[in-house]
């Protein structure tokens, strides 16, 4: 049984070590938190930026494939009836509102209020000052035009 006539000696140096090593972890939780904050939206983000990309290269058939997650579209149009590649050329193709798409940059993402199952995705296209918004399901990665 130890007492304080017998306790080891005061180190500064062992105190001076843990202080650092105390330090170090919580910065190393708060960058990782924030990164993590500043990311949580980076699939739905990268979605959007492939989809504008094919527009951008004028593959309209893989950009329509990436709006419905379904790169075999092809094998199965029925499937999208609801949004055929007749109109999603006429929101998205060069007469559609954007035009001819020659340049974009994904701006960010916003999530709704409410605890939404999407994401707004933010793009400037051709330089506009007007963005486009594009909703993204997060559990499937699909695109639509935006409610917001």
């Amino acid at each position: 049984m130890g007492t304080l006539l017998n306790a080891p000696p005061y180190d500064p140096g062992r105190e001076r070590r843990r202080r650092g090593v105390v330090i170090t972890i919580v910065l190393v939780v708060a960058l990782v938190a924030m990164l993590a904050w500043r990311f949580r939206n980076w699939p739905e983000e990268r979605t959007v930026d492939r989809f504008f990309a094919a527009l951008q290269h004028k593959d309209y058939d893989t950009a329509y494939g990436i709006w419905f997650y379904d790169p075999d579209w092809k094998q199965h149009p029925q499937q999208h009836a609801k949004y055929p590649l007749n109109e999603f050329m006429q929101d998205w193709g060069p007469g559609g509102e954007w035009g001819i798409i020659q340049s974009y940059h994904v701006d960010g993402a916003e999530s709704p209020k409410g605890g939404s199952s999407g994401v707004v995705v933010v793009v400037t296209v051709n330089g506009r000052a007007e963005k486009a918004r594009v909703w993204v399901e997060k559990s499937d990665k699909t695109l639509t035009f935006s409610p917001y």
